[in-house]
């Protein structure tokens, strides 16, 4: 392309950021630009065949004048810095997530996803709109960190870098906010001390100068008001009308306009002091109810929830001896024990020689990763084989894991949103607009000097503040009423989802079973070597069967072997190389042995074998949870049942007198059977909640629109779960799910108290007997009305929960 460079030209725009051309033009081919950097930035679409960004929006761009980086993002060259920013790292993998402050519109978010086809090397790239960051993930062997921000800021996308972030940025917003609420409140107390001599009819000829004067001081103390504390709404609508969208802030900034040009038109003409005060009240009150509500969404964040009482804790060594303890308690310099596909909770150091770590929760993919001893191990890693050793480098953070457990990458699912709100919230604006026009067309013909405060008080006192506000807080109040009942739900969507379930499907080992009231018998003999081979053996597994035979066992020997080539096989069993000698521990299928001929019909039996010799078996008599026959009668009433068990038939008698008679019971179930049967009934059209022990029933549990782990073990962590429930409380399953289910009765609550509140606020508004400051104060009332209604209607609800 033939590039040119012209003089400058008032009346010339950049194609690219839409700024004027006031320091010259440069053509390339038939397109303007301003800068050499708005020029780059297209040429990079245009090689890259993405030059279908410019259909999205008129001027989509931002402007690149003087963005000479030269060393400026050096220091991201840095190791120690590079190992702080990035969230995990390999040799084909590093990802970080970046704050981008300049994310303002649906082409920023389409340019940032689709920075892998701009440039080799980025693997994929994913917006957060609303907290303006964007995770990206990149091969460290194309492409640097320092290259990622350079090629940010090159497209106009300069990152906010520091290494402490997030908490800054909070805290920024929050104090901006703040400052925004000071000044309109400094302004809007004068501008009503200066409107006196309105208020008390003071008017006379004498003290006409005086009046004036006080309403030229009540324009400047507005200025600030309307440019500064409310500038956002002004923005906010601007951008919204470039995207051909309106959003609530259109209605809002129409009526601050309408209140300024009237106000100023009656100073300018002296026929009055105008609405002045009332307009700065209205920016003062709606910063409040801002406020208020960027409160209330702060306090349905479920991660600081999360941390206070999430039951995931993991295997300290003290002494070589294993000692359970919960997450929040472990230390840097913590030595851990890692079982087979154990989560790693933190960032640290192998201490054993060899290790095969699966990061498919953190990247999405499987293939294991072979370390050795000193390797830095990331959180968010899975061990795959025998035991290892970790020391804790970093202290253990629970935000990071679950911003792993929310993550695409292992989400398969698609995102629920609450769509009822969003589809009201599409067709508000313009509904609300025409009732105004068509308001003050009515007035301005009847009783024109009311016609700006009927137009300003439609579109202020009609605001679905509260109705948006409806879903998200009720679901969030739920969600922590559950977890003070110990159902712990991944998010707000969770909820939504179990509203319209259809059929429930139960594992059995470990779900309706008790782990902690089975006992283990053992048919056959074990020498003392031969119990330490099959001590070790075990002690890698997490299967409630396993740590059985490894506490039966362990108080007979004192230190593990190591196990070489350990596999577990879901369903099946274990395997592994002790001392030289092969075990292999699980079912008769497993060892290749004929149908068990003298198996215990009341028990489900784990065999031994070693070196290719039947040892003999372990038979683990389980008991039922405790009410389990009232838990199965109270759901059957409601949903349909299913039961998937690993386990042989020898108890199938039991269940069919606890299960309604058209549940299916279905035996020796493998994951993958488990799993095609949660498929066969959702393509049936089915909405389904697994519920297991999340150890053989990852795939179901992932499968289903809503998967449940019981479990009873603070070791244990189901990142395939949408939620996790303590074993103690599974009784309570029939009243947890009641209690969801009545929580959309609260929801429809909150949208009629919403509606009515529309319905008399613009009624009032529409007669004109509703000036435009006591709307502004009705607005954030209307959202405490019904965050109070939420609140207290789901907390009454909760007390049903027994």
């Amino acid at each position: 392309m033939a590039e040119t460079i012209g003089k400058k030209d008032n009346i010339i725009k950049c194609d690219h950021c839409g700024d004027p051309c006031d320091s010259g033009v440069i053509r390339l081919e038939s397109k303007i630009f301003c800068c050499h950097g708005c020029k780059t930035v297209f040429q990079i679409l245009d090689e890259n065949g993405l030059c279908n960004y410019y259909d999205l929006d008129e001027n989509p761009g931002i402007s690149l004048k003087s963005k000479d980086y030269k060393d400026k993002y050096s220091y991201l060259e840095n190791d120690t810095i590079i190992n702080q920013l990035l969230e995990f790292q390999n040799e084909d993998f590093q990802k970080l997530t970046l704050k981008i402050p300049s994310i303002h519109c649906s082409s920023c978010i389409w340019l940032l996803e689709n920075l892998y086809k701009i440039k080799e090397g980025v693997n994929s790239s994913r917006v957060n709109f609303s907290r303006k960051e964007l995770t990206i993930m990149f091969d460290p062997k194309l492409i640097n960190l320092r290259k990622v921000v350079e090629l940010l800021a090159t497209l106009g996308y300069e990152p906010q870098i520091t290494l402490n972030s997030a908490e800054k940025n909070k805290g920024l917003k929050f104090d901006s906010l703040i400052t925004k609420l000071g000044v309109a409140g400094f302004c809007f107390g004068n501008i009503m001390l200066l409107s006196f001599p309105e208020y008390f009819g003071i008017g006379s000829a004498s003290d006409k100068e005086f009046v004036l004067v006080f309403n030229w001081l009540n324009v400047l103390f507005i200025l600030p008001i309307i440019f500064y504390s409310g500038v956002e709404y002004i923005t906010s609508a601007y951008r919204s009308i470039k995207q051909k969208y309106l959003n609530i802030d259109v209605p809002i900034t129409l009526g601050i306009f309408a209140l300024f040009i009237q106000s100023l038109y009656e100073i300018i003409t002296e026929a009055g002091a105008g609405y002045l005060d009332s307009l700065a009240g209205l920016i003062f009150f709606l910063l409040i109810g801002k406020w208020f509500q960027s409160k209330t969404y702060e306090n349905l964040a479920f991660d600081r929830d999360y941390k206070s009482y999430f039951p995931l804790g993991i295997m300290k060594l003290e002494n070589e001896k294993r000692i359970p303890t919960p997450i929040q308690e472990v230390l840097k310099g913590d030595v851990l024990l890692i079982r087979n596909k154990e989560l790693i909770p933190a960032d640290c150091e192998l201490i054993s020689d060899r290790a095969n770590i699966d990061y498919s929760f953190v990247t999405g993919e499987s293939t294991p990763e072979s370390k050795v001893k000193g390797d830095i191990l990331f959180a968010g890693g899975k061990q795959v084989g025998s035991s290892i050793k970790i020391k804790v480098n970093e202290e253990v953070s629970q935000s990071k894991l679950v911003k792993l457990w929310n993550q695409e990458a292992f989400q398969e699912k698609e995102s629920t949103s609450f769509d009822f709100v969003n589809s009201i919230a599409k067709y508000f604006t313009p509904v609300i607009l025409a009732i105004a026009i068509v308001s003050a067309g009515f007035w301005y013909f009847a009783q024109p000097e009311i016609t700006v405060k009927v137009f300003t008080s439609v579109l202020i006192v009609a605001c679905p503040c509260a109705l948006a506000l409806a879903s998200p807080f009720t679901f969030g109040s739920v969600l922590r009423v559950l977890g003070r009942n110990k159902l712990y739900l991944k998010n707000a969507q969770v909820v939504e989802q179990m509203i319209g379930l259809q059929h429930i499907v139960f594992d059995k080992t470990g779900t309706l079973t008790n782990k902690e009231s089975a006992h283990i018998n053992y048919q056959g003999h074990l020498t003392e070597k031969e119990e330490q081979l099959v001590l070790a053996c075990t002690s890698n597994s997490t299967h409630v069967l396993s740590q059985k035979i490894f506490s039966r066992l362990q108080h007979q020997s004192t230190g593990l072997l190591e196990v070489i080539d350990f596999k577990e096989i879901e369903g099946q069993g274990i395997q592994g190389e002790v001392n030289g000698s092969r075990v292999q521990i699980g079912s008769a299928k497993f060892l290749q042995l004929d149908q068990e001929g003298e198996v215990n019909a009341a028990a489900s039996t784990v065999y031994v074998g070693i070196d290719g010799l039947l040892k003999g078996n372990f038979s683990l008599h389980q008991e039922s949870r405790q009410g389990l026959a009232n838990v199965i009668s109270a759901l059957g009433r409601k949903y349909k049942l299913s039961l998937l068990s690993g386990d042989n038939d020898h108890s199938v008698n039991d269940y069919k007198n606890i299960f309604p008679a058209i549940s299916k019971l279905l035996f020796d179930q493998s994951p993958e059977d488990k799993l095609h049967y949660i498929k066969k009934l959702q393509d049936s059209n089915s909405k389904t909640m697994m519920v297991g022990d999340g150890l053989n029933d990852a795939g179901a549990l992932k499968q289903s629109n809503v998967g449940i782990a019981v479990t009873e073990d603070v070791a244990t962590f189901t990142p395939s779960s949408d939620g996790i429930l303590e074993g103690k409380n599974f009784h309570l399953l029939p009243s947890l799910l009641a209690f969801v289910r009545k929580s959309k009765s609260v929801v429809i609550g909150a949208f009629i108290i919403s509606f009515l509140y529309n319905i008399v606020g613009l009624s009032l508004a529409i007669s004109g007997n509703l000036e435009p400051v006591y709307a502004a104060i009705l607005m954030p009332l209307s959202s405490i009305t019904v965050v109070a209604f939420a609140t207290i209607s789901v907390n009454l609800l909760g007390r049903t929960i027994r």
